[in-house]
């Protein structure tokens, strides 16, 4: 598991700077098969059906609510693609990072 998974998102008003590009390129190489794409770190995740699907948006939600960071979730029938981006910086953030670690301890 992702040493970021025993962390907490912390809160992150306007004007926290967001984490510079290479810092996030250097984070990315930590998590399989998360990427940058149109400014939010995303990762397809796949399911041989749709209630499988369905517990893990309920798994993902349940770990937004209690970190206070919230994804962008496109469900299909079996997959679910999640996009993480602080809006209130602009940008990536170390909760981003945080929350995918988190949904990958789903599957350690």
């Amino acid at each position: 598991m992702h040493a970021l998974a025993s962390k907490n998102c912390r809160p992150l008003p306007k004007g926290n700077p967001a984490l510079a590009a290479a810092d996030v390129t250097a984070m990315l190489r930590e998590f399989e098969g998360w990427n940058l794409d149109n400014g939010a770190i995303t990762k397809t995740f796949s399911f041989p059906d749709y209630q499988q699907t369905l517990a893990f948006v309920n798994a993902v939600a349940w770990i937004a609510t209690r970190q206070d960071h919230h994804p962008d979730l496109l469900v299909q029938f079996d997959r679910c693609r999640v996009s993480y981006v602080t809006h209130s910086v602009g940008g990536i953030s170390e909760n981003d990072f945080i929350s995918a670690a988190r949904i990958e301890g789903l599957f350690a």
